[in-house]
């Protein structure tokens, strides 16, 4: 069973890694690239602390320890858990991978990429109302565009980002819990 998702996944990888092109070679580079997202990260945190002063802290506080967590698992656990080398590293894709940007780190399961970013966008549309619908789907959308590439880009198989992503959902949900607890125990964070 492993074997036939691990050739799966393979497979997959080989198929969405083919489809680069010079054009979106350079969008995908851009996707990936973290500090390209610092004004969009500060932007949020902007909005946040303005809109919701002291409940805003505690957004930004648990987000980030859900981000902070997901990188860490991901990075420092599962990597050298699993020693699962990049698709960039596998000799037995060799002939049919294209690295468009360099490689990264000998292992890849889990993508700290997509680990921290859907921690980030899980906790904001757990927590935020109907309201911000636009603002929920420009997250998740913006998170699904990085896994991919991740892939695109050959630094990671599709099992790599799927797995960072529910890393990152289920710690998003648990800081969720944190953060709905502290404000039921301490109304005065509502402020």
């Amino acid at each position: 069973m492993i074997e036939a998702l691990e050739k799966l996944d393979k497979e997959l990888f080989v198929y969405i890694n083919g489809l680069h092109s010079p054009f979106w070679d350079g969008i995908m580079i851009f996707m990936s690239e973290k500090l390209v997202w610092i004004p969009f990260y500060l932007a949020i945190i902007g909005y946040v602390v303005y809109r919701y002063r002291r409940q805003g802290f505690l957004m930004l506080l648990l987000a980030g320890a859900a981000i902070g967590l997901a990188d860490f698992i991901a990075s420092g656990i599962f990597k050298a858990t699993f020693a699962r080398l990049r698709p960039c590293h596998d000799p037995t894709l060799d002939a049919v991978i294209n690295v468009v940007h360099g490689c990264g780190g000998q292992f890849g399961f889990m993508s700290s990429h997509a680990a921290t970013t859907f921690a980030l966008a899980v906790f904001f549309n757990l927590i935020l109302s109907g309201r911000y619908l636009l603002f929920k789907i420009i997250l998740v959308t913006w998170a699904v565009l990085i896994c991919y590439s991740r892939v695109y880009l050959g630094v990671h198989f599709p099992m790599d980002v799927i797995g960072g992503a529910l890393l990152g959902a289920l710690l998003a949900y648990l800081a969720t819990l944190v953060y709905n607890l502290l404000l039921n125990r301490y109304p005065a964070l509502k402020r």
